[in-house]
């Protein structure tokens, strides 16, 4: 059996914990504010309920840090986000675990390289962005620092597919990595729009959920740019992006692809490549997933 250490008892870090006993982890959790560890079993307890799990989870409280590291084959640490605190424990984490272990930060923002700066065995540092809740939400990001061992990422990969996760490995160390950069953009516009007058917030959210948000879940952008075309989209983007706040131009990856017709389903290539199969399960999804919303909307069965 594999052990596993969690940093944090609080809104993460004890529905980490509850996915890696789920799993069969041998998992100890370690928070400094007694309250927040002591919590910790109830919580899970009352999730486990919630999801109609009929299953005791042991796991293992420790107020010492240092102490919940020593004998851990994967350490994830889900403190605040602040930056200065991450740092101290990252450095405290380099020293205390076995030096085979993996040592992952479960911030949804800050770089590797900022968070790992005081530790010596940077190779072994990763990130697993897990999203919340983590035992709900099934995207875990892997993040890539300046220094990670590409082993150290493959070993992760493997485990939290292993825990029914879905795991996406991140390449490069930016600040927000691919599910945040992509959330706050949208957050941002919406934002500008409310300051502007152009609508007010409720608008806002029932655009979002009504509208392009009814597709999100069976199309992502980059499949739905293709299946609409991708002259569409670099016409739709050189008439507004322009009008943002601030300004903007179309991608040059976009306009390449446009100008060597490589123009998404309708040519076989895009951002994706299609067959002629791909591209009718894709309409096939995108019809099943909206007329299951509306039904599921509506109180009607299939």
């Amino acid at each position: 059996m594999q052990r596993a250490a969690v940093i944090g008892g609080g809104l993460m870090g004890h529905g980490i914990a509850q996915v890696l006993a789920l799993g069969g982890l041998d998992v100890v959790v370690h928070d400094p504010v007694p309250g927040a560890l002591e919590a910790v079993p109830r919580r899970i307890a009352e999730n486990l309920e919630a999801l109609g799990i009929e299953r005791e989870l042991s796991v293992e409280l420790e107020p010492d840090l240092e102490t919940a590291a020593r004998g851990a084959d994967w350490v994830f640490e889900a403190a605040p986000e602040d930056l200065p605190l991450k740092q101290e424990i990252f450095e405290r984490l380099d020293k205390a675990a076995p030096p085979t272990a993996v040592l992952a930060t479960n911030t949804s923002v800050m770089r590797l390289g900022d968070v790992a700066s005081r530790a010596r065995g940077k190779r072994r540092i990763l990130g697993t962005h897990w999203w919340n809740p983590p035992f709900l939400v099934p995207l875990v990001e892997v993040v890539q620092g300046p220094e990670t061992d590409p082993t150290a990422i493959e070993r992760t990969m493997s485990l939290l597919h292993s825990l029914g996760k879905t795991p996406v490995h991140v390449r490069r160390d930016v600040a927000g990595f691919v599910g945040n950069r992509l959330q706050h953009a949208l957050w941002r516009e919406a934002f500008d729009l409310v300051d502007k007058g152009v609508c007010d917030a409720e608008t806002i959210d029932t655009v979002v959920k009504a509208g392009f948000g009814r597709r999100l879940p069976v199309l992502g952008p980059m499949e739905n740019a293709d299946l609409v075309g991708l002259d569409l989209t670099l016409a739709i983007h050189e008439y507004v992006l322009p009008a943002l706040d601030p300004p903007s131009q179309p991608s040059p990856g976009l306009r390449r692809r446009v100008a060597e017709g490589e123009l998404g389903i309708k040519t076989g290539s895009g951002f994706r490549s299609w067959s002629e199969d791909q591209a009718a399960a894709v309409r096939e999804r995108v019809f099943a997933g909206l007329a299951a919303a509306n039904q599921a909307e509506n109180g009607v069965t299939a």
